[in-house]
């Protein structure tokens, strides 16, 4: 089994380390975009040109699945990337964990990059799943940009301007930007406040992971051989993960992981 995933950058790493978890066997390809990103910024035309790039680099390894690893990219592409690729490669997209949030009761608040956050699709999503729970949308001001640079200054700043913003009365966190869930723990605390409720938080890597062995039709297998290879993708080019990678958890799980080749 072989699964690929792709973003531009590291925020992959969450959805990564889920399917690692899942299945020890399986191959990975991890195709990222160090030449064009990051992404947010561009025209969602642009986006989706790289994106597509991207995803043909990983398919080139046949891979059995693709999971599009990043919020902004599946917003912008992924209808570009599944008339591309489907049938024949399954292509899974990560969106915000909204619906099981919600189901809590709220108030509930999403953060997001400044781009997303009031953005017609974070809306659409909202009305979908969170109708009538109290949600506070919080822009994340330079936060995944300090995640992938594995900033730790430059975290802390940004998760403590978005914690300033989030309502004091929140249960639950919705993680919705991938890169979030490499400092989950580090937004729970700065968001968690001493008298008030435990705070949740809600992430898509799990439901993405699991959804990509559905898919192809297998089954998770946590207990299986460690013995699956792991290929990096650097804008097309073979090579190594980025060294902020390594100073996650999620990033580290991947040594166990055999080199291609």
């Amino acid at each position: 089994m072989k699964i690929a995933l792709m973003d531009s950058g590291i925020g992959l790493l969450a959805a990564t380390a889920e399917v690692r978890r899942l299945r020890p066997d399986a191959d990975l390809v991890l195709s990222l975009d160090p030449d064009g990103m990051p992404w947010g910024p561009r025209t969602p035309e642009d986006l989706t040109e790289r994106a597509l790039a991207v995803a043909e680099a990983a398919a080139a390894h046949r891979p059995d699945a693709l999971i599009v690893g990043c919020n902004t990219a599946t917003v912008h592409a992924l209808t570009a990337l599944r008339a591309r690729l489907e049938p024949d490669l399954p292509v899974i997209g990560t969106v915000p964990a909204i619906k099981p949030a919600a189901a809590g009761g709220g108030p509930l608040a999403i953060w997001a990059t400044p781009a997303t956050t009031g953005s017609p699709y974070q809306k659409d999503l909202i009305q979908d799943f969170a109708d009538g729970v109290a949600v506070a949308e919080v822009p994340c001001w330079g936060l995944a940009e300090a995640v992938e640079r594995a900033d730790e200054r430059a975290i802390g700043a940004a998760v403590a301007a978005a914690a300033a913003l989030t309502p004091k009365d929140v249960t639950a966190v919705v993680l919705g930007c991938t890169h979030y869930e490499l400092v989950a723990e580090r937004i729970r605390a700065a968001v968690q406040r001493p008298a008030g409720p435990s705070i949740a938080l809600y992430g898509s890597a799990g439901a993405v992971a699991a959804q990509a062995l559905r898919r192809i039709g297998e089954r998770p297998a946590p207990g299986a051989p460690a013995g699956g290879t792991l290929t990096v993708l650097l804008s097309g080019r073979e090579g190594a993960l980025p060294a902020p990678a390594l100073t996650y958890a999620e990033g580290r799980l991947l040594r166990q992981v055999t080199t291609a080749g």
